[in-house]
């Protein structure tokens, strides 16, 4: 069954990457079969926006601000994070733990570079919901500041508006800085998270 699956996926993945590139202005004649396999082996190849996720790994301790309301004083608290990458170096995650709201929490933040689309794809998942949170986005020159956007669906109707930048200031320290707008309001600060390398 889990053959399958993987079969599947592998030719649904083909059929993709061969629809955007017949898209492709560039592409006079159809490729061959061993020219497809060619980019998309080349897709599939871990590139230097991962490298630089490597240099992520490991276990850190976080320092968190949280705004309800933008007029109230920030609630403070600590945490850790374990940083590992998954499938050969192709996607980062990180596992939270700490409190929010004043409350014991854990979540799960996975990051990918997607080579086709050149741009970064993240999902989070924790225990304050049922939702898979997805943000996507772009890095600034260096790669070293990724700016991410995103919704998420908001109780009695709607959808909230994000903005989150992360910054990689080193091997030892991270910043993440969350925005948040609701129903078209004022965009507001709504979280900092300082990572330090434990």
């Amino acid at each position: 069954m889990r053959y399958l699956q993987f079969t599947l996926f592998i030719v649904f993945s083909l059929l993709m990457t061969m629809g955007v590139l017949a898209n492709d202005p560039k592409n006079d004649k159809p490729m061959s079969h061993e020219e497809m396999m060619e980019v998309y082996t080349k897709l599939a190849t871990p590139g230097e926006p991962h490298k630089l996720f490597a240099s992520l790994t490991g276990s850190w301790t976080t320092k968190t601000k949280e705004w309800m309301d933008p007029q109230k004083p920030a609630v403070e608290s600590t945490g850790s994070v374990d940083i590992k990458l998954l499938l050969g170096g192709r996607f980062l995650q990180q596992e939270i733990t700490g409190s929010m709201h004043g409350k014991p929490y854990s979540g799960i933040w996975t990051v990918a570079y997607d080579n086709l689309l050149k741009q970064y794809v993240s999902t989070w998942i924790d225990t304050m919901s049922t939702q898979i949170f997805i943000m996507n986005g772009t890095a600034n020159a260096d790669g070293k500041t990724i700016t991410l956007t995103g919704q998420h669906a908001e109780v009695g109707g709607g959808y909230m508006a994000h903005r989150a930048i992360w910054k990689i200031v080193d091997g030892n320290a991270q910043e993440f800085i969350m925005y948040g707008t609701h129903h078209g309001g004022d965009e507001m600060k709504m979280l900092e998270v300082i990572y330090t390398r434990k």
